[in-house]
């Protein structure tokens, strides 16, 4: 029975037959897209444990600390074909994330075996590898005895895989050679423009290429969408989180640093050039101009939700943040679009920077091998391909999903413009910052710098060169400068 379709679904898994070849044929056949997915998932399973003993662990559990996100979601959907696959029992807590990463620091610091795995982001890896807290999974991914042969690891973005991988070495280049990979990406966030299709028609705006076009057009659509709507959204809190979407994407895009490394790995502020001044003073008059009127305290919820809501004209933030406005209950579903964004008028393309949604191995994981097999399920291809065409899994750190014609299909349908806003953006996507160990307080110091900078309380020349001072005054007493 189904020994036709079988035949069908197995040239695809062989690489032989599309997707949309896959799809017609079963179409064509009568199945109902139950029984076509229950076939599917049937032969995934077993084309996955054909040159590879996933049972190898089988009667073991693992207990996972989740982020309450739509990537943790589309995991969870598909646990059971982790379970069916391995044999291995999974557990999990999730917490919001205004607690999460307070609970993954007190289970890691506290040296707890409660958690075998964890979603983390990658900056947070610079504090957890050479803390001691979590693994480098190099050990496992080049192990072809305890990986499998189809895991595809060269499939990954590569300026995301290489900015989860740092060597420990206060301004190392992520991704180097003697890198450790102190985590796999699993969803990642480029920061370029959504905006209102409707409100810059009924402005008589277009989509601003450049630096100076956005403040400009920010400036316009703050004047002529009336109803109080206001230009631009952008995160303003006092916190690292203001500095690495836009704000970063665009301070890079014009070559920008935020710290200088040294032939002797000496670290510097590197944050008030001429240039950054520069570009400082127009980031500011555009939110002076065409933010919104309480801007120091927004986060990617408020920015988010304003646009979701029809308050603002567009946001330079997370593409996924634009993506999640367009859909569900928001008053502007379906009213969105997408653009990419080079703040450099003289750049070839964009250069977002990025925030990486990525699974990480504890230290005191009580079976590091049966926990790698569920990282290297969790970010595999079949679950990736999963998590994109039936949940809200995006955006896929894998190329090849980038290239599945249903996945694009989906995207284009809905999301206008987000697709080729990926394409163009992803070859310069990557962490623009520095790793090193005091990260978070001087991004924090520079969001608190910038506030002032908004509120008149500093001017923008004076107030980098005092951010360069205590910077580089930080950097010495703790041994980096």
């Amino acid at each position: 029975m189904y020994e036709k379709e079988k035949d069908l679904i197995g040239a695809f898994l062989r690489g032989e037959v599309d997707r949309r070849g896959l799809l017609k044929g079963l179409g064509a056949a009568g199945l109902t897209a139950g029984t076509a997915g229950t076939l599917f998932n049937m032969m995934s399973t077993q084309a996955l444990a054909a040159d590879f003993d996933w049972k190898a662990h089988s009667g073991k559990s693992l207990k996972l600390l989740l982020n309450k996100h739509p990537y943790a979601d589309a995991m969870i959907a598909n646990l059971q074909a982790f379970k069916d696959l391995t044999g291995i029992e999974v557990t999990y807590d999730v917490f919001p994330e205004d607690v999460y990463f307070d609970k993954v620091t007190a289970a890691l610091s506290s040296g707890s075996s409660e958690y075998d795995a964890f979603m983390t982001g990658a900056y947070m890896t610079w504090t957890y590898g050479p803390a001691g807290w979590i693994t480098d999974l190099n050990e496992w991914i080049k192990d072809p005895s305890k990986t499998n042969p189809q895991y595809g690891w060269d499939d990954f973005l590569p300026g995301v895989k290489a900015s989860c991988a740092w060597n420990g070495q206060p301004g190392g280049a992520l991704g180097s050679e003697d890198a450790k990979q102190w985590c796999i990406p699993w969803g990642y966030e480029q920061n370029n423009l959504s905006y209102n299709q409707e409100m810059f028609e009924k402005a008589g705006a277009s989509v601003p290429k450049n630096l100076d076009e956005l403040v400009a057009t920010a400036a316009k659509l703050n004047k002529d969408v009336g109803g109080g709507v206001y230009g631009i959204g952008v995160r303003g809190s006092r916190s690292w989180a203001t500095i690495h979407p836009g704000f970063l994407s665009g301070y890079a895009n014009f070559g920008q640093k935020d710290l200088n490394v040294s032939e002797d790995g000496k670290l510097s502020a590197a944050m008030n050039t001429a240039e950054s001044k520069s570009f400082h003073a127009k980031w500011v008059q555009m939110i002076q101009e065409s933010g919104p009127k309480d801007w120091s305290t927004y986060t990617w919820y408020q920015v988010g939700t304003d646009l979701g809501a029809g308050a603002s004209a567009m946001i330079y933030d997370a593409d996924i943040l634009g993506y999640f406005m367009n859909g569900g209950d928001n008053k502007m579903a379906g009213k969105l679009a997408y653009a990419p964004f080079a703040a450099n008028p003289e750049a070839k393309a964009p250069t977002p920077n990025i925030w990486i949604w990525s699974l990480a191995m504890s230290n005191f994981a009580k079976d590091k091998d049966a926990t790698w097999y569920f990282l290297q399920w969790a970010s595999g291809l079949e679950h990736a391909i999963f998590g994109a065409t039936k949940m809200d899994f995006v955006n896929p750190v894998r190329a090849s999903v980038w290239k599945d014609e249903i996945f694009r299909e989906r995207l284009n349908k809905s999301y206008p413009g987000y697709v080729e806003m990926h394409d163009v953006s992803a070859p310069g996507a990557k962490i623009h910052f520095t790793a090193q160990p005091l990260f978070f307080d001087l991004t924090t110091e520079w969001a608190a710098t910038l506030q002032k900078m908004v509120a008149k309380e500093v001017p923008v020349d004076e107030g980098l060169d005092r951010l360069a001072e205590s910077i580089n005054r930080q950097l010495a007493e703790a041994g980096l400068g």
